[in-house]
């Protein structure tokens, strides 16, 4: 059975759970105490050198890290994935995209926010990420005016990646009322994705000292 490494505020990992469930695929989760420097263990660097999650381990015995070529390993032959030579590539488009612009923005903001980092922040980092996630907010209702998935007419793993951290883009303080193609694909992704994959708050152990 696949194992997935995960601390399951992260929705780096809640991506990796949704498609394993839209899937259909069994898996056990084993919880990684991030604060707690559990990623940082040399039994964990094994897995993934950059000690992050999620890993998803497979049942050889080997590991696979970072989310998007997870979900990009788990959708193959599947219809979250296309087998078109173009589409595939506008999939991985927008993978690449929500890697540079949207976790590093929007995710670090988030985090920040919840976590009571935002003020220790202020200044030049907070505007710098928040004019990068509003730009990426931006550069997906331009495209969400017409088309209803970023990639087509079918919900991909492009979906479910762009997803993951925009959908609480609010939690930062971005507003939907100003990218309303954008929200109402919100709206069709969530309907996609169905109930059962809540997302956990930072529990304590994510506050500062």
């Amino acid at each position: 059975m696949l194992t997935l490494h995960d601390y399951l505020p992260s929705l780096n990992g809640w991506k990796i759970r949704v498609l394993l469930g839209k899937l259909g695929i069994p898996y056990q989760t084993k919880p990684v105490a991030i604060f707690a420097g559990e990623s940082r263990t040399e039994e964990f660097l094994a897995k993934n050198p950059a000690g992050a999650i999620p890993v998803l381990e497979l049942e050889d015995g080997r590991s696979l890290a970072e989310s998007n070529a997870i979900l990009t390993y788990l959708a193959e032959g599947t219809p979250f994935l296309p087998q078109d030579r173009y589409l595939r590539a506008k999939v991985m488009q927008w993978l690449f995209f929500e890697q540079y612009y949207v976790e590093p923005a929007i995710g670090t903001l988030r985090f920040w926010t919840l976590t009571g980092r935002l003020e220790r922040n202020a200044g030049g980092m907070v505007d710098a990420r928040r004019e990068t996630g509003a730009r990426a907010l931006a550069a997906m209702q331009r495209v969400l005016k017409s088309s209803p998935f970023l990639v087509g007419e079918k919900l991909t793993i492009a979906d479910i990646a762009l997803y993951a951290y925009t959908h609480r883009a609010e939690d930062c303080g971005f507003s939907f009322k100003d990218y309303p193609a954008f929200a109402a694909w919100r709206e069709r992704v969530s309907t996609e994705i169905g109930p059962g994959y809540p997302v956990p708050l930072y529990g304590s152990e994510a506050q500062p000292a």
